[in-house]
């Protein structure tokens, strides 16, 4: 980076310290970045954000008091031009997804925490996207599928807290032929054997969590 080249400031958003005290490391060491805050949950990096106006944002999805994907949400709320990188141990297809949706620039794993973090940086931060390859392998591998309805996704949830139809029907205020014609077209567009294997699809492809 030459003298007169101002670094690109990274805003770090994760509950965890080591993560963010690797990034930092990580970033510490290039001269043409740093890190200028730090957040442990989506409404500190919300405050952060507004007091340091970073030019890159580092989102982890899991965190407790306001999670990634509504942080990312509320951010781009204020600031539409906010350039975010999801940064996270899931590599389901449709939590990548709703991130993209809510408007992350990419979508990474924390096994990157490495020169394809760093590139992805200065990718986004010049206008491109980026995405980890199996992140992509999963975005492509159901670009074909039927998504699941709402209601589906409700009654997925539910089947993966172990409750019964008889259970999700009234939860649901529903009828019992209804939670079961549900279920079956869950099973279809899943591609799943029985209930069990679908709550496990469910979860791994980020469809749910619990």
């Amino acid at each position: 980076m030459s003298s007169d080249q101002v670094p690109i400031r990274i805003l770090t958003v994760d509950d965890h310290r080591l993560i963010r005290q690797g990034i930092a490391g990580l970033v510490a060491v290039e001269s043409d970045m740093r890190v200028v805050a730090e957040a442990a949950n989506g409404r500190e990096a919300l405050q952060q954000f507004r007091a340091h106006r970073p030019d890159i944002t580092l989102m982890d999805l899991q965190m407790p008091e306001m999670n990634g994907l509504d942080a990312i949400s509320a951010i781009r709320g204020e600031y539409p031009e906010a350039r975010i990188i999801v940064l996270t141990t899931y590599s389901g297809d449709a939590q990548a997804l709703r991130a993209l949706r809510a408007g992350a620039r990419a979508y990474l794993l924390k096994d990157a925490l490495d020169k394809e973090l760093l590139d992805a940086i200065r990718a986004v931060h010049a206008g491109r996207k980026a995405v980890s390859p199996e992140v992509s392998f999963q975005l492509a591998e159901h670009a074909t599928d039927d998504a699941l309805t709402p209601g589906e996704v409700r009654v997925l949830r539910l089947i993966a807290e172990g409750r019964a139809n008889k259970e999700i029907a009234a939860s649901l205020s529903t009828s019992d032929a209804t939670v079961k014609g549900q279920v079956q077209s869950i099973l279809s567009k899943l591609g799943a054997a029985d209930r069990t294997h679908a709550a496990m699809i469910g979860l791994k492809r980020g469809i749910i969590d619990l």
